[in-house]
C-alpha cells in the first residue's frame, strides 16, 4: 500500500454520524457522509479495506448501488481490479441477468450486465454496510449465476445485532466497524 493508515477503529467510528430516528422514529442511522468528507478518514478506510484483500488476487470489485459505489472503485484501483456495478432494474444498458430476492416485506432485484464476469474470476463484493444481509447474499448469487469465484464480501459498517453475517456463512466477511445494540 502507498500509504499507512493513520486513524485506529474508534478514531473512524468518532467521524460517522449519528442521526436518531431516520429514517423513521426509532431507527439510529450511522452517515457516513462525515467520514467521507475526512480525507484522512476516507484513505484510512480504503486502505484499511485493501490491506485485507491485497494478496488475494481480486479479478473484479463488484459494488451494490448506491453507496457501494463509493467504496468499490476504489478498492478495485488499490487491488489492480476492474469494478463491477450491481445495479436496480432497469438502470444497465446492455443485456443483464437479474436476481430476485426476498425482503421482510416484499421482494427486491438487482442486475449486473450479463458479460460482467467471465467463469472463474475472483470477486470482491463491498458495500458501506451490512445490515440483514440481504442484500449481500443476492449480489453474492448473482455473481456465482455468472461462474464468478467469491474471494470476499467488504463493509464499512456492521450492524451486528441484525444478524446479517449468518446469511453469509461460508464466505470471507471482513467488515471494518461493528455496531451492538
Amino acid at each position: 500500500m502507498s500509504r499507512n493508515s493513520t486513524l485506529n477503529s474508534d478514531q473512524l467510528k468518532k467521524l460517522i454520524r449519528e442521526v436518531p430516528n431516520f429514517p423513521k422514529k426509532g431507527i439510529l442511522f450511522y452517515d457516513i457522509t462525515t467520514l467521507l468528507k475526512d480525507k484522512v478518514g476516507f484513505a484510512t478506510l480504503v486502505d484499511r479495506l485493501s490491506e485485507h484483500y491485497v494478496d488475494q488476487k481480486i479479478d473484479l470489485v463488484l459494488g451494490m448501488e448506491a453507496r457501494g459505489f463509493i467504496f468499490a472503485p476504489a478498492l478495485a484501483y488499490r487491488l489492480n481490479a476492474g469494478f463491477v456495478p450491481v445495479r436496480k432494474v432497469g438502470k444497465l444498458p446492455a443485456e443483464t441477468v437479474k436476481f430476485d430476492y426476498a425482503l421482510e416485506y416484499g421482494t427486491n432485484s438487482l442486475e449486473m450486465h450479463k458479460d460482467a464476469i467471465q467463469k472463474g474470476q475472483r470477486v470482491l463484493i463491498v458495500d458501506d454496510l451490512l445490515a440483514t444481509g440481504g442484500t449481500a447474499e443476492a449480489t453474492a448469487k448473482l455473481a456465482t449465476m455468472l461462474g464468478a469465484e467469491i474471494a470476499g464480501l467488504g463493509f464499512v459498517v456492521e450492524l451486528d445485532f441484525l444478524k446479517g453475517r449468518e446469511k453469509l456463512k461460508g464466505y470471507d466477511v471482513m467488515s471494518l466497524l461493528h455496531y451492538g445494540q
